[in-house]
């Protein structure tokens, strides 16, 4: 089917708070031995302000995601994510932060099935002829557990970096309230869901099978999810990584109604669906590997069934302790890390130039900078923190930027030259090393 293309939607400037320019500046002085680090840290790290943020009319803010004219919940909040502990003390970062969590609340009470929108109710989408319950708001609405996740990991970081509650506002509490509802019509999905996607593009992964409905599932307690983050079909649709995502969210959410709302009644609500998906979790998504010991599955259906493999998106297996589910140091977490990193995983790749983890969303041997960043950021030691910086170095094609995936054999093939939230996660692991004092000179 034909889809819809547009034109690129150019991002009026906007001026580098000085929060943001502080940091260019330490970089400048403390990365002054590595030039093409420096370089590259000054590129991506304000890149996200520098060509995809719109702060907009009615005080909200919009982010695309780069090379597509659409803001998806989750890329955008990775996007800003790095630049919440430097909001404090400077006032323009507030105004942006705090206009992307209200646009992000407005968009979760248009649709809590969309996982990317539209700058206005414009009615463009990514394929005009997808088979599922489309607004004029929606780019694409394929329903993703952990993109809210994100909405409220944002909120949730933003408030306790500033302390600011201005944010919590009735459509905040009305969002939350959509979500839990959200959350328990989907844990039994066939029962209770109106969801239903396809896409007759030719592309499998692109559509959900069982006309529409996905395919059959257990319940366990769990969140059913049609979608990976990477946008492509859940093979079983518990996906343990977004569920381990849901709970934290769902403790980030408790957090908010105690202390925010005082809603005892939903505090109450919040923890019984945090522990109905947590049992779900421990009981279903534990699989024991014959090499590696017990490890998180990568999806199940609740009857049995695993899909055992890693994706470069987050969240991911890799990423279980960035999203906040657990420490790097789990015994459980350490085995399921060294699966992911082994050619056990279906999408871990090795070549001549790089190594690491892919995706079946980019082609066979094609690694992508996400995944060697989040290695970097969930790294134990500080050996394995320097490596994945350097790696990420090496590997940009002398572009000055980090891509989505790129040719294990010869970094200069590659997708997306502008994907805005790998340049995030890039200098989110390039700025806590330089904090941590691991890129001074010796």
């Amino acid at each position: 089917m034909e889809q819809f293309r547009l034109p690129k939607i150019p991002m009026p400037d906007l001026t580098l708070p000085n929060a943001v320019q502080n940091v260019l500046s330490e970089a400048d002085e403390r990365l002054a031995h590595r030039p093409k680090l420096r370089q590259l840290f000054r590129n991506c790290f304000p890149n996200t302000l520098e060509t995809t943020t719109k702060r907009m009319p009615d005080s909200t803010t919009f982010v695309i995601t780069g090379d597509i004219p659409a803001m998806w919940l989750r890329d955008s909040v990775e996007q800003v994510i790095q630049y919440v502990p430097l909001a404090k003390e400077d006032a323009e970062l507030q105004r942006i932060i705090e206009g992307l969590i209200k646009r992000h609340m407005a968009m979760i009470l248009i649709d809590p099935y969309a996982n990317a929108f539209n700058e206005t109710a414009n009615d463009w989408h990514w394929n005009t002829t997808d088979e599922t319950d489309m607004g004029p708001w929606v780019w694409e609405r394929k329903f993703e557990l952990d993109s809210i996740c994100f909405s409220f990991r944002l909120a949730y970081t933003y408030w306790n970096e500033t302390k600011h509650t201005a944010i919590f506002d009735t459509d905040f509490k009305r969002a939350m309230r959509a979500t839990i509802d959200l959350w328990k019509t989907e844990q039994r999905h066939f029962e209770q869901s109106p969801y239903r996607f396809n896409r007759d593009n030719g592309i499998p992964v692109d559509s959900m099978r069982n006309k529409g409905l996905g395919m059959p599932v257990n319940y366990t307690g769990m969140i059913w999810s049609g979608f990976r983050p990477s946008d492509d079909a859940c093979d079983f649709h518990y996906s343990i990584p977004s569920n381990m995502f849901a709970v934290v969210t769902l403790r980030q959410m408790r957090e908010i109604a105690e202390w925010v709302f005082r809603d005892m009644a939903m505090v109450k609500e919040l923890r019984e669906l945090e522990q109905e998906v947590e049992h779900g979790i421990q009981l279903y998504g534990i699989v024991r590997h014959p090499e590696f010991g017990p490890i998180y599955a990568y999806e199940t259906d609740g009857y049995g069934n695993h899909c055992l493999m890693d994706d470069a998106g987050t969240p991911g297996l890799m990423s279980i302790p960035y999203i906040g589910y657990t420490s790097n140091d789990d015994p459980i977490y350490l085995n399921t890390r060294r699966f992911a990193l082994s050619k056990e995983n279906p999408f871990y790749y090795e070549g001549k130039k790089a190594k690491g983890i892919g995706s079946p969303h980019t082609p066979p041997g094609y690694i992508w900078h996400m995944a060697l960043s989040m290695q970097g950021l969930t790294a134990v030691s500080d050996e394995e923190k320097l490596a994945m910086i350097e790696l990420l170095e090496a590997t940009d094609a002398d572009t000055g930027f980090m891509h989505e995936g790129f040719h294990s054999d010869d970094p200069t093939v590659f997708t997306r030259k502008w994907f805005a939230w790998s340049n995030s996660l890039f200098s989110q692991l390039v700025y806590r090393a330089m904090k941590d004092g691991l890129l001074d000179e010796k």
